[in-house]
């Protein structure tokens, strides 16, 4: 099985342009034989508060049918990131692309100070990603500063924890310390994906990851540059390999 983390640097608020960034990175995993691609926090729209509600993406957007069919026509399943409107609620969200065609949503469950504002959290959003012999449990941003969540995703005997975030450089040693204690605390493997560049006026800190579930880093990406972090499990190892834009 072979994962991967796209670390972008999304234009603010550039829809367009943005999308054709994951088409770019989609192909890119494909071609190394991925299983699955993440992409970071609100990857489409790049990080947005002010102007969510009006960039906010509906469960059948028009917007999204690329993505669904590169998820089926490259046998991938795509997580990616944006505002989503579902119901009453505008919510922080990650969209599921599966091989098979369906579509799937996670909502944030821990917002930042501010965010509540413009977004609401939700629990009713929780979709459990399984890949051969991995359960995958999603998680954006703040989620990881809240010990329950991972812990919850533990309970429900998921294997790897995928977290989606925008943490700026000085929160990025905080967040991999984190993510690797749970790693070796709950025996489960990790993988990553943050923006580089700037979003929201903030520099990103980059240093996508990947742990295993011993808590050893296996492998990161630079604090600056868009790339691909392809992981690759061959028994109980993994092996990692780096692509850069």
């Amino acid at each position: 099985m072979i994962l991967a983390s796209a670390q972008t640097n999304p234009g603010q608020k550039d829809v367009f342009t943005n999308l054709k960034d994951h088409y770019h990175w989609i192909q890119v995993a494909a071609d190394n034989g991925a299983n699955l691609i993440v992409f970071p926090e609100m990857s489409i729209t790049g990080y947005v508060r002010e102007q969510a509600s009006e960039l906010a993406f509906s469960p059948s957007d028009s917007r999204l049918e690329v993505l669904q069919q590169m998820a089926v026509d490259r046998q991938l399943t795509v997580v990616a990131g944006a505002p989503l409107r579902i119901g009453p609620f505008l919510l922080i969200g990650s969209v599921v692309f599966s091989p098979d065609g369906s579509v799937s949503h996670y909502a944030k469950q821990n917002l930042h100070p501010g965010e509540d504002e413009f977004f609401h959290s939700s629990m009713l959003f929780n979709p459990t990603i399984e890949i051969e012999d991995e359960k995958i449990a999603l998680a954006i941003c703040a989620d990881i500063d809240h010990p329950n969540h991972v812990h919850n995703a533990f309970l429900k005997n998921s294997t790897l924890y995928m977290p989606s975030i925008f943490f700026s450089p000085n929160g990025i040693p905080e967040a991999h310390q984190i993510l690797g204690d749970y790693a070796s605390s709950y025996s489960m493997n990790i993988l990553m994906s943050n923006f580089c560049g700037k979003s929201w006026g903030m520099d990103a800190g980059g240093k996508s990851a990947f742990w295993s579930g011993d808590g050893t880093l296996i492998s990161s990406l630079d604090s600056e540059n868009p790339g691909l972090l392809l992981v690759e499990k061959s028994g109980e190892e993994w092996n990692s390999k780096i692509i850069l834009n």
